[in-house]
C-alpha cells in the first residue's frame, strides 16, 4: 500500500476512535471454532516460521508486526537513562557518584547563566556530556545496563534502586517522556498504551495522617494480615472526613496534571497538524498509580484520591485516566504486612466507585524473596477482595493455595494476566520453564505481553514478543492472539468489537457483514465504531493486520 494511502487509512480509523487460533491456544477460552486462516495469514505464518529459525530475523519480523497495546508500563521506568541525563542537564542538577543519584543544588553561582554548586566530590550533570566515563556511570546507575549481581546486591535491588536515583528530575518533562514512549511504540507498529503515573498526592497524604485511624480495638484480624479499621463503616467515615478536608480539589489538580502532560506531548509531536509525527497515531491513556509501601493512613488517602480522579474523568465523557493500580515492591515489609488491609480498602471503594477499573500488581514474588506463607494468597485476594480485572505479573501463581481452582476462576471471569518476561527475569530470577505463562495459557486465562519498565530494563515491546516466541515456542497466531487480547482487556470506553469476550472469531453484529478491518466500514459499523472507543481501536488493529499480512512477499 502506498504511504499516502496508508496515512489516510490510519487517519480515518483514528478519527473513529478521538484469525486463527494456534494448536496451543486453549479451547476453553472460546466458544466457537475460528474461521480458517486467510491466504495472507497463511503466508505470514510461513514467513514467521522461517524467521523463527534465527533470533535476529525473528526480531525484524516481529518489529513490523502489529502488536496492539501495552497495558503494563510505568512512565518513569519506561524512559531510557540517556533521556534522564538530558533532562538533568536542563534542570541544572548535580550527581553524587557515591550514591549514584541526582540531586538539586542548594545554591547556584552568580555567573550567567548560573551554574549549580554541587559540593566537593560531586559533579554537575552537564559534566557527563564532556566526560564519557561519567556518562556511562550514570546510564548504568539509572538502568540495568552492565549490572552484575554481587554479594548483597541482586537484580531486584538494582532495579528498584534506579527510581530514587533519577527522582530529582522535574516533572515538567512528562510531556517529553510521553513523546518518547509513544514514538517508540509507533516505530514498532503498536497503537495503544496504558501508562502508569503517580500525580502529586502530598496534600492528600498529609490530610490522611491528620485523621486518626480507627482504634485497634475494632480489629478484625485475618491470617493474611491486619484488617484494623477496614470495616465498610470505618472506611466510609474516613472517606467522609477526607472529602470534607478538600480531597476533591486535589483530584481536580491531578486531572489537570494529566491533561497538561498530554497537551505537552501533543505539542511536541505536532498532533492535529500536517507535520504530525508518527507518535500521534498512538493512543495514550493513564492508570493512576498508588504507592502501597506506606502506612494505611497515606495509602487510603491516596487510593481515594485515585478513585475520585478516575471517577471525575469518567464523568467527563472523555477520560484520560482510566483506572488505578498499586505499585512499589510487593515484597517490601509494608507491602506484605498491609496487603490484606489494602485489599479490603479496595473492596469498600469498589462499592462506592464501581465504574473505576482496577488492575493490580499481584504475585510479583518468588520463593526465597518472601516467606512461603507470603506466596499463598496475593493473586486470589487481588481478585476476590481487590476486584482486579487484570493481574500484573502473577508470577507466584502455582505457589498460591488451590492454584488450580484459582486458574479456573480467572479463566471463567476473563481476568487477564499482564506478562512481563524480562522484568520477571531481572527482578525475580524467574524465566523460561519457571515462568507460569504456559500454565495460564493452558488453563484458558487471557494473557498479553507488556514491558513494565522498558527504559530501566533497556528493552521494548518487540523484545518481549521475540522473547516469548523463542522461550515458549509461540507461533504467529499465538502472538496475534496476545495482541488482540491486549485491546480486548484495555480500559478503553465502550463495547468490544467482539461479540463474546476473548472469542476472536465472533464479531459484533454491527460490523460482521464485511471483512475484518476493512478500509471503509459499512455505515452501520462506522456508527458503532464512532460510539465505542475500544471497538475502534480493535478495528484499527485488524486493519493493520490486513496491511501487514498483505504486504509480506
Amino acid at each position: 500500500m502506498p504511504p499516502r494511502r496508508y496515512r489516510l487509512v490510519l487517519a480515518f480509523v483514528l478519527c473513529l476512535s478521538s484469525a486463527g487460533l494456534s494448536q496451543t491456544t486453549p479451547t476453553s477460552s472460546v466458544s466457537s471454532r475460528p474461521a480458517p486462516p486467510s491466504r495472507s495469514e497463511q503466508n505470514a505464518i510461513r514467513h514467521f516460521n522461517t524467521a523463527a529459525q534465527n533470533p535476529l530475523e525473528l526480531r525484524a519480523f516481529v518489529s513490523r508486526m502489529p502488536k496492539g497495546g501495552d497495558l503494563h508500563m510505568h512512565l518513569s521506568g519506561a524512559i531510557y537513562a540517556e533521556s534522564f541525563i538530558r533532562d538533568a542537564v536542563a534542570d541544572r542538577l548535580c550527581y553524587n557518584p557515591a550514591t549514584r543519584s541526582l540531586f538539586k543544588a542548594s545554591a547556584n553561582t552568580r555567573s550567567l547563566p548560573p551554574q549549580p554548586v554541587c559540593g566537593e566530590g560531586n559533579r554537575r550533570a552537564e559534566d557527563a556530556l564532556k566526560d564519557q566515563t561519567l556518562y556511562d556511570a550514570m546510564v548504568d546507575a539509572f538502568s540495568m545496563r552492565s549490572f552484575v549481581p554481587s554479594a548483597g546486591t541482586s537484580g531486584h535491588d538494582q532495579f528498584f534502586a534506579t527510581f530514587s536515583r533519577f527522582s530529582a528530575i522535574n516533572h515538567s518533562h512528562i510531556g517529553e517522556w510521553l513523546d518518547e514512549v509513544a514514538s517508540r511504540a509507533a516505530a514498532q507498529n503498536e497503537q495503544y498504551l496504558e501508562v502508569m503515573h503517580t500525580p502529586n498526592f502530598l496534600a492528600a497524604a498529609k490530610l490522611g495522617y491528620s485523621i486518626p485511624w480507627p482504634s485497634p480495638s475494632e480489629a478484625d484480624l485475618s491470617k493474611t494480615g491486619d484488617a484494623t479499621g477496614t470495616r465498610h463503616a470505618d472506611l466510609a467515615r474516613l472517606r467522609d472526613q477526607l472529602l470534607a478536608g478538600g480531597l476533591r480539589d486535589m483530584a481536580t489538580a491531578d486531572r489537570k496534571e494529566f491533561s497538561d502532560a498530554m497537551a505537552a506531548r501533543d505539542h511536541i509531536e505536532q498532533c492535529g497538524t500536517p507535520a504530525a509525527t508518527p507518535g500521534c497515531q498512538v493512543k495514550v491513556r493513564f492508570i493512576y498509580q498508588i504507592l502501597r509501601g506506606f502506612p494505611p493512613q497515606q495509602v487510603f488517602a491516596q487510593t481515594l484520591l485515585g478513585f475520585e480522579t478516575v471517577q471525575a474523568e469518567l464523568d467527563s465523557g472523555h477520560p484520560l485516566v482510566v483506572g488505578i493500580n498499586f505499585v512499589m515492591p510487593e515484597d517490601g515489609y509494608l507491602s506484605m504486612s498491609e496487603y490484606h488491609r489494602q485489599m479490603l480498602m479496595l473492596d469498600y471503594l469498589h462499592t462506592v466507585y464501581p465504574r473505576v477499573h482496577i488492575s493490580l500488581h499481584a504475585g510479583e514474588l518468588a520463593p526465597g524473596l518472601v516467606t512461603p506463607d507470603g506466596l499463598r494468597f496475593h493473586i486470589r485476594e487481588a481478585i476476590e477482595l481487590g476486584h482486579a480485572e487484570r493481574i500484573g505479573h502473577g508470577v507466584d501463581l502455582m505457589y498460591e493455595d488451590l492454584s488450580e481452582t484459582l486458574l479456573k476462576q480467572m479463566a471463567a471471569r476473563h481476568i487477564m494476566t499482564e506478562i512481563n518476561l524480562t522484568s520477571n527475569d531481572v527482578i525475580l530470577g524467574v524465566a523460561s520453564q519457571w515462568h507460569p505463562l504456559p500454565v495460564y495459557r493452558a488453563a484458558g486465562v487471557p494473557v498479553a505481553l507488556s514491558t513494565d519498565d522498558e527504559g530501566v530494563s533497556r528493552i521494548d515491546i518487540t523484545h518481549e514478543y521475540t522473547r516469548a516466541a523463542l522461550d515458549f515456542h509461540l507461533t504467529y497466531v499465538d502472538l496475534k492472539r496476545m495482541a488482540r487480547t491486549s485491546l480486548e482487556h484495555s480500559f478503553l470506553s465502550g463495547e468490544s468489537l467482539w461479540a463474546q469476550t476473548d472469542n476472536f472469531a465472533a464479531v459484533n453484529p454491527a460490523c460482521s457483514a464485511q471483512p475484518l478491518g476493512a478500509e471503509k466500514p459499512t455505515a452501520k459499523c462506522a456508527t458503532f465504531l464512532q460510539a465505542n472507543e475500544k471497538a475502534a481501536q480493535q478495528w484499527q488493529l485488524e486493519h493493520r493486520y490486513r496491511i501487514f499480512e498483505s504486504n509480506i512477499p
